[in-house]
């Protein structure tokens, strides 16, 4: 039982991801490296937020102190590795442009694709911090609830996690559209939202944590994010239309 338990909430969790990883990023190497050195990058904001954390002693014992810098800690960092890619594309363009055959010069100059690369190289180093060890936990001994707490806790978990994935997905293209075209509102938008959507995480803390109240705004947060980023990187209407049209069915007719 907690094995399937285990497995259940691991593919709600990465599943997605996973399959994100393997069709948009795995078999291009430029790809693979900016999603790495964007997953570093969110690991230098841990450790900030770690290293901060740790030297503030009186407010250890409170978990929204923590929250909150690592929330700005992560931003801060992201606008960091905005800037790092900004001084290293001419440099990747030119070093990788044989070797990928064309594909490094297509990640460069579609700089949607490359905010999207970079996005998801955050929101999946960080599901994989903030679930790892609950999913240690589900392998037992014993299971959720027995001493009569939620039943929902790790499933809960796992939806928030891949909501996160995603959330971090869609900023990382908001947020780099809106300093490139100096929109800085994206980015402010950004950071509001995330702080939002982390402080209602706080709610499941409570003896009788409503697990609702965080997951159903979190999940409406990820679905006007995504529109808005839909939007930026040129999508439409007709652009779903051309996507699910049978192939070979004349554009013309729509």
């Amino acid at each position: 039982m907690t094995m399937m338990e285990f497995c259940g909430c691991g593919f709600i969790a990465f599943g997605p991801p996973l399959a994100m990883f393997i069709f948009t990023i795995a078999q291009d190497p430029l790809r693979i490296i900016v999603f790495v050195a964007s997953a570093f990058f969110w690991l230098l904001s841990l450790l900030l937020s770690a290293g901060w954390w740790k030297a503030v002693v009186p407010l250890q014992n409170y978990i929204e102190f923590g929250l909150v810098f690592s929330v700005l800690f992560q931003e801060a960092f992201r606008f960091l590795f905005f800037l790092m890619l900004q001084k290293a594309e001419e440099g990747l363009a030119r070093v990788w442009q044989e070797e990928a055959g064309g594909g490094a010069v297509s990640l460069v100059s579609n700089k949607a694709l490359m905010a999207y690369v970079a996005g998801f190289g955050f929101g999946a180093i960080s599901g994989t911090f903030s679930l790892v060890n609950v999913l240690a936990d589900m392998t037992g001994p014993g299971t959720v609830g027995i001493l009569g707490n939620s039943l929902h806790f790790f499933i809960t978990s796992s939806l928030l996690t891949l909501c996160f994935v995603l959330l971090h997905t869609v900023w990382g293209i908001i947020y780099f559209d809106g300093m490139r075209r100096k929109r800085f509102y994206q980015p402010v938008t950004v950071l509001l939202s995330h702080m939002t959507v982390s402080c209602l995480t706080l709610m499941n803390r409570t003896l009788s944590p409503v697990y609702v109240a965080s997951l159903l705004p979190a999940y409406i947060m990820l679905a006007l994010m995504s529109v808005w980023a839909f939007i930026i990187v040129g999508g439409s209407w007709r652009t779903i239309r051309l996507a699910i049209m049978p192939r070979g069915v004349s554009s013309y007719s729509l």
